[in-house]
């Protein structure tokens, strides 16, 4: 059997997520059945990661395998395409060791978040519209914070099986374009939520509801119930996994 690495990128508003899940339909399931379908044999695909109802991916990465030791060519990839809905897209089929994998060899994940200040129709799908003022600044210093520490069990939904709340993070900056905030987040690894309960909580800072020191508060307490409520999922963007370069070389922009 060839394991073979898939480049892809979804809008994740139709879906409930990437993971396979009882009446509701994923990427995941979506994906799968139309390999199988093309590739007339049963795939199993394996992701480097989930991503929650409504979040989107600009860039993921999965893996499987198959029985077929041909499918790292553009007409199969073309062909992927044209049985997939207009809510996926797929960049490149590659061949990979069969000992390769897109989660357990991942060495780091980027996020987007985007907030729209000004209403906008065509982003409605893309980015959280929240029109208050906010003080972003601030919110860059409540960056600055989270380098300082590991455990995120407080920005972590609860209940998850991991066996640590720990994280790295090796960058966090909010930038702004036009009326428009993005933040990006890059770390070793995510808890489920970690993103968006980050940013809700960032969110007061901005509004100035809560201080710098409340914030440092929030994550060394370690309790959900101490951070800010989640921003919506619509603003989300998994945007980047990092492989080293003996498993996996990404695609070129």
């Amino acid at each position: 059997m060839q394991r073979y690495f898939i480049e892809l990128a979804y809008n994740g508003t139709r879906f409930h997520g990437w993971q396979i899940q009882p009446n509701a339909v994923s990427v995941q399931e979506t994906l799968a059945k139309a390999l199988s379908l093309i590739c007339r044999e049963e795939i199993a695909l394996t992701g480097a990661g989930r991503t929650d109802t409504g979040v989107h991916a600009s860039y993921f990465v999965a893996h499987f395998e198959s029985g077929n030791a041909n499918l790292d060519n553009p007409d199969f990839t073309y062909k992927l395409n044209s049985f997939l809905g207009a809510d996926i897209v797929i960049f490149r089929v590659s061949k990979v060791s069969e000992t390769a994998h897109t989660r357990f060899d991942a060495t780091s994940r980027t996020y987007h978040y985007f907030i729209n200040q000004q209403k906008d129709p065509f982003a409605q799908e893309t980015s959280w519209y929240f029109k208050h003022p906010l003080n972003v600044y601030q919110m860059n210093v409540a960056c600055a914070v989270l380098f300082d520490y590991t455990d995120f069990t407080s920005f972590s939904k609860l209940h998850t099986d991991v066996k640590t709340n720990d994280c790295k993070i090796y960058y966090a900056r909010w930038g702004e374009k036009g009326n428009q905030l993005i933040f990006t987040i890059k770390a070793d690894r995510f808890l489920r939520n970690m993103v968006r309960a980050i940013v809700g909580t960032m969110i007061q800072v901005g509004q100035e509801k809560m201080t710098i020191q409340e914030f440092k508060r929030a994550i060394e307490l370690k309790d959900r119930g101490a951070a800010g409520v989640s921003a919506p999922p619509q603003g989300l963007f998994l945007s980047n996994i990092a492989y080293p370069e003996s498993v996996f070389q990404r695609m070129e922009e």
